[in-house]
């Protein structure tokens, strides 16, 4: 995700000092919008199991992205903090609580059994791990558990808290203690591991991929970046280099969408990985420009959870269901997914006084 315009003022980050109820509202619906855009927004279950993905992986999903939103907003961070620390829990996730990164017949019981050659055909060796896999994992969690909702969100409320904390301290806490009891349940219940164990080698792996993550996450340099140039032009260096209009930011963002699945073996992870890059410094250096604010990264937020809801009519949920819930779920996505682009769009014009 791309950087976001910063508080004019230089007031240190901490909880908004509003009620409870108007503090926790946001709260709840990232730890409820997380789980349903992580498992449900692509096809990922029927509309019966909606419920129960929020209530049994919205600890785990939930917990992560209000700990990390949380997190760089107390420290004055801006998106590449969000991201490195999205890739972490994602590394996390997937290698070390249900450690489906490593577990070959992890999706053999579902409707998903039949990727399992595509992935073995970009086996790293030593490791076992299925570099295919590992971008689909870690990048669906980077992009869907944990940035477009928080965007979303974020974009419902006014400018005054949309960069600022919400929780203190006793919050950070209750919010931990609900991420670690989610995760504890995933890693020893029966559905979530399924019984596999990774190996000492790919734990070590998994925990030195997440540690180095973090630590790039919180580095200085992402901290109270510098104000963007003003739009107005100067004698000694000319008119300013405005960003482009958020409609081309969104269609970038679904160009990588469409194209990390041109072609499988190597060849196309190799062209997954540069078509990311490629974007993702295209959008970093878009978001350095005069008049970048809260639009451009709406449109990037909206467009991820757009294409998946898209996607979501072309793809089989995990368990077998009839057709009928099926497509059920598919227009349940739809409405739920336009509700929030919509209603985030309407907002934020309003708080601009378009």
């Amino acid at each position: 995700m791309p950087a976001e315009p910063h508080p004019a003022t230089d007031r240190p980050a901490t909880a908004d000092r509003l009620p409870l109820r108007r503090r926790l509202l946001p709260v709840i619906a990232l730890l409820l919008l997380a789980p349903w855009a992580a498992e449900c927004s692509w096809g990922g279950f029927a509309i019966d199991d909606f419920l129960p993905v929020l209530i049994f992986l919205g600890p785990m999903y939930g917990g992560a992205a209000i700990l990390i939103r949380e997190t760089a907003r107390h420290l004055g961070a801006g998106w590449p903090a969000i991201v490195l620390l999205a890739a972490a829990f994602g590394a996390l996730q997937a290698g070390l609580v249900d450690q489906l990164l490593f577990n070959p017949d992890y999706l053999d019981d579902t409707q998903y059994a039949d990727t399992r050659a595509a992935a073995e055909a970009t086996l790293v060796p030593g490791l076992d791990v299925s570099l295919r896999q590992a971008f689909d994992y870690v990048g669906n969690h980077i992009v869907l558990t944990i940035c477009a909702p928080i965007v979303l969100i974020e974009s419902f409320l006014g400018a005054d808290r949309r960069l600022r904390p919400w929780l203190g301290r006793p919050g950070l806490v209750v919010v931990s203690l609900i991420y670690l009891l989610g995760s504890l349940l995933i890693f020893s219940d029966s559905s979530g591991r399924k019984g596999f164990l990774a190996s000492p080698l790919q734990v070590a792996f998994a925990a030195v991929v997440v540690l180095a993550l973090i630590v790039a996450a919180l580095l200085p340099r992402w901290r109270h970046p510098r104000p963007r140039p003003a739009a107005s032009a100067t004698p000694e260096k000319g008119p300013a280099r405005r960003a482009p209009h958020p409609l081309w930011v969104g269609l970038l963002v679904v160009l990588v969408r469409f194209g990390t699945n041109l072609t499988s073996g190597w060849t196309g992870v190799g062209i997954a990985l540069a078509l990311a890059a490629t974007v993702g410094g295209l959008i970093a250096y878009w978001s350095s420009r005069a008049a970048w604010g809260q639009r451009h990264v709406l449109a990037a937020g909206s467009a991820s959870l757009v294409t998946a809801a898209a996607f979501a009519y072309l793809v089989p949920p995990y368990s077998p269901a009839s057709p009928a819930a099926a497509l059920a779920g598919d227009v349940a996505v739809t409405i739920i997914t336009v509700a929030l682009v919509v209603g985030a769009w309407w907002r934020l014009r309003c708080q601009n006084g378009a």
